[in-house]
């Protein structure tokens, strides 16, 4: 369909109890589902004459640590036939296994695998579900909001072993007490030292 208002008509009318919520902005249309739905939403909009939307461009994961369903999982869809985009979103808590799109996207396999590194969101049904970003024996998910900016462990190169090692990251006490302002302004610590020498003289 070239118009969007009536592909929204169209998808809202045959998928009617699947469909959550529909928008169109930014010359696309936004739609909200469950994660229950998701196989039936993805086979009617690759397969509908009046949809074809055959390329999943990507996916990809908002997190809300505050939340109870923490993760925001979002499908990005390209119709080349009628040019036209489509985002598919819904939401699931932390330990909640979602279903994997590799039977009818065959794309979605490296696509999954980097959400389960990223974040730690796991796929059923995935042919392959192994971290694809990070090393062997990673700890944690580096794109979860609650996830220490330093990491847990650093890489390095011993002198005295002669070989790369990987150690807890250990900071320092300077480090961990950073304050974050402008280094123009210069840091409580700083102005708070000069103010007492002010004092003195």
């Amino acid at each position: 369909m070239k118009n969007l208002e009536d592909l929204e008509k169209k998808i809202n009318s045959e998928l009617t109890t699947k469909i959550n919520k529909t928008e169109i902005k930014h010359n696309q249309i936004y739609l909200e589902t469950d994660k229950e739905d998701l196989t039936d939403i993805c086979l009617f909009l690759k397969t509908n004459n009046d949809t074809k939307f055959r390329q999943l461009i990507d996916i990809t994961v908002v997190d809300y640590p505050e939340r109870t369903q923490r993760f925001d999982i979002i499908y990005l869809f390209l119709s080349h036939e009628y040019n036209q985009r489509l985002v598919l979103k819904y939401s699931i808590s932390e330990n909640e296994v979602i279903p994997s799109l590799t039977s009818i996207f065959p794309s979605s396999n490296w696509m999954e695998r980097e959400v389960f590194d990223m974040y730690g969101v796991s796929f059923k049904n995935h042919p392959d579900l192994r971290r694809i970003l990070t090393d062997y024996g990673f700890e944690g998910h580096p794109l979860r909001k609650d996830f220490p900016l330093t990491g847990h462990t650093e890489v390095r190169y011993s002198e005295d072993e002669k070989k790369v090692i990987s150690e807890p990251v250990k900071l320092e006490q300077n480090f961990r007490n950073f304050d974050y302002e402008s280094p123009w302004e210069g840091t409580k610590y700083i102005k708070n030292e000069i103010d007492s020498n002010d004092k003195k003289n």
